[in-house]
């Protein structure tokens, strides 16, 4: 008997929050969090892209992705230029740079660990199954 449906589920949310909990314990000693890691992460591959677009990208609503963004301004993380209309471009400053460079190797250190069990086979197949779910779902993929 193969899983359930929510056991699926429940699993694939379960190795999710294995990740959160650890990256945020390995990137606390860098002095930031995984939310901020991962913005850093999305301005530093989409530079100049609108807050809209930015929080698309990292899972936030439009509202706490502008308050990450103040607080990160604050901390001279990225810096942020107005764009077209009332569009906000942000840009990783050179602390902002360093801090997605040491928080990267946090990252893949931790991912490679977690799915060390894998053969690359297995990681490619993986990958495949779960970039076929998304791109059958309406809702906008992240990158």
């Amino acid at each position: 008997m193969g899983a359930t449906i929510e056991a699926l589920g429940q699993a694939v949310k379960r190795l999710q929050y294995r990740h959160h909990r650890t990256l945020d314990g390995k990137l606390v000693p860098l002095g930031i969090t995984l939310v901020q890691w991962d913005a850093l992460r999305a301005i530093g591959q989409h530079p100049d892209a609108s807050s809209h677009r930015l929080a698309q990208l990292t899972f936030q609503t439009d509202q706490s992705f502008g308050a990450l963004a103040n607080r990160m301004v604050a901390r001279g993380l990225i810096t942020r230029v107005t764009g077209p209309g009332r569009a906000l471009r942000h840009r990783l400053t050179s602390t902002g740079e360093e801090l997605l460079i040491k928080g990267r190797t946090e990252v893949n250190e931790v991912l490679s660990q977690s799915f060390s069990p894998l053969s690359p086979a297995e990681k490619d197949t993986l990958y495949d199954l779960l970039t076929r779910l998304l791109n059958g779902s309406s809702e906008p993929l992240g990158e």
